[in-house]
């Protein structure tokens, strides 16, 4: 049997796995694509790293079929070039993924981005695996994202299709780093959640005690929630309003079967899906609704280079 090679770039990591043909793990490791500011371009690093990945396991490329890859920013997936990224990366608008990997290892290079993987993942062995049309979110430093419609990749015409972290749900809202204002990330990401307890830290409306000097962090506020502290149940709850109202409006747009919810977050059960599915379901047109379900999603980290082999399987 051949294996695939998969490649997960992020803005921090890039994670390399062997995969087999069911989209097995077979073996992984990551290393850093941040490590000094970007001077170093990603790319660089990403073909660096892949060479030590292969050396440190022993992989010939004779076993290899193909390298799929999925990538953080807006991609050309037909051409496997990045062009545009929400503006916080250096050195990463124009690599040439697809042409760099082919040339330097000399086997079928697939390119998509990354949440768009994270949802081909789920289709081909995740929790999307028995529907036909489904919204995958991620819910990390940003928001990403990937739509499924009768089993394929919504793409666009050139790749894009699927940029869930920058509609805009208040246009006279915070600015955001992709030169856009209101943007669904700037109110429904992680990081806008530790943002708002920061500022109402910063404000003392939290007890003297409640963080007892931990960071904030997910771990601390649902610590919190789990203490039914007042001021994080409150703080939460309209973040989550937020989260609730996007996935509205992506409902209304694309009618799917099923939304899945990606990202460390993901893993709060009781605390954040059931609630956010609560709301999801109180607020959409009850047609809607009929056959909607809402959860997490299933493969985690490894979502990303799972879904780049499927992609590469397809395509390659």
């Amino acid at each position: 049997m051949m294996d695939y090679i998969g490649i997960d770039i992020g803005g921090t990591a890039v994670k390399i796995g062997l995969i087999d043909e069911n989209g097995t793990v077979l073996k992984y490791n990551q290393y850093s694509v941040d490590f000094d500011g970007y001077e170093t371009p990603i790319l660089e690093t990403v073909q660096k790293s892949l060479e030590t990945f292969l050396e440190d396991f022993s992989i010939n490329l004779d076993r290899i079929k193909g390298i799929g890859v999925s990538a953080t920013g807006q991609v050309d997936s037909y051409s496997g070039i990045i062009i545009g990224t929400a503006g916080h990366i250096k050195n990463w608008i124009g690599s040439r993924i697809k042409e760099v990997l082919t040339l330097k290892f000399q086997l079928p290079v697939t390119v998509m981005n990354d949440a768009n993987c994270a949802a081909l993942a789920e289709k081909w062995i995740g929790a999307a695996k028995e529907v036909s049309d489904a919204i995958v979110v991620t819910i990390g430093t940003g928001v990403g994202g990937g739509i499924l419609i009768n089993s394929k990749i919504l793409n666009g015409v050139n790749g894009l299709a699927g940029e869930l972290g920058h509609f805009t749900i208040d246009c006279h809202g915070t600015s955001c780093t992709c030169g856009n204002t209101g943007c669904y990330e700037q109110y429904a990401s992680t990081a806008a959640l530790v943002r708002s307890f920061s500022e109402a830290l910063n404000k003392g409306l939290f007890g003297a005690t409640d963080f007892k000097g931990c960071p904030i962090n997910g771990k601390t506020i649902f610590g919190l929630l789990a203490d039914r502290n007042p001021m994080a149940e409150e703080l939460f709850e309209k973040w989550l309003d937020y989260v609730a109202t996007g996935l509205v409006n992506l409902v209304h747009i694309f009618n799917p079967q099923l939304i899945l919810i990606g990202g460390g977050i993901s893993i709060q059960d009781k605390l954040f899906i059931l609630p956010l599915r609560e709301k999801v379901l109180k607020r959409i047109m009850p047609a809607f609704g009929k056959d909607l379900d809402l959860k997490a999603a299933a493969l985690g980290n490894d979502a990303g280079m799972i879904g780049a082999v499927y992609n590469c399987i397809n395509h390659s």
